[in-house]
C-alpha cells in the first residue's frame, strides 16, 4: 500500500461539481492499494500517519502530529500511485488492484484511520472524477509505502 501525504492549510474534493469533502488544517492522504495489501499494511500505515510529527509546534519545528494539533484528515483512493514507468510512455497500472479487492481494503482504511485518529476522516469517493483542490502548507508532501518500511 502507498500513500502520499500532504500537509494542508485546506483542502477539498468536488465531484460532479458537488463539494463533497472539505478540511481546514490537516492532511490530505492519496492512498494506493495493491493486491498483496492487507490489513497488517493499513493498520501501520494509519498508526504511522497520525502520528507522524510534521506539524510546527509553538517554535515552527515540525514536532506535532495532526493528532496533536486535532487536525483533520481527507483520505482519497489513488491507483495511479503505482503506475510502472518503465517501459515506453504510457505508465501501466497493473500492480493496482481492481475494485472487488481494492474497495474493501479502501473502506477499512478509513475505519481504521477514523480510530487512530479519534474522529471521522473525510473522503472522496471511490473510482470517481474526482476534483481535489489543496493548500499544501510548507509544502510538506511524504511518500509511504508499507512494503518498505524502513
Amino acid at each position: 500500500m502507498k500513500v502520499v501525504l500532504q500537509r494542508v492549510s485546506q483542502a477539498s474534493v468536488t465531484i460532479d461539481n458537488k463539494i463533497v469533502a472539505d478540511i481546514q488544517k490537516g492532511l490530505l492522504v492519496l492512498v494506493g492499494i495493491e493486491d498483496a495489501d492487507t490489513q497488517e499494511d493499513i493498520n501501520w500505515l494509519c498508526q504511522k500517519i497520525v502520528n507522524l510529527r510534521i506539524f510546527g509546534d509553538e517554535n515552527e519545528v515540525m514536532n506535532l502530529s495532526v493528532k496533536d494539533i486535532d487536525g483533520e484528515i481527507i483520505v482519497v483512493s489513488q491507483f495511479t500511485l503505482h503506475a510502472l514507468t518503465k517501459k515506453g510512455n504510457r505508465p501501466s497500472y497493473i500492480k493496482a488492484s481492481k475494485p472487488e479487492i481494492a474497495i474493501p481494503l479502501y473502506e477499512s482504511f478509513v475505519k481504521q484511520m477514523e480510530k487512530e485518529l479519534g474522529k471521522k476522516v473525510q473522503t472522496g469517493i471511490f473510482g470517481a472524477d474526482m476534483k481535489v483542490l489543496l493548500l499544501n502548507d510548507g509544502p510538506v508532501t511524504i511518500q509511504i509505502d508499507s512494503k518498505n518500511k524502513e
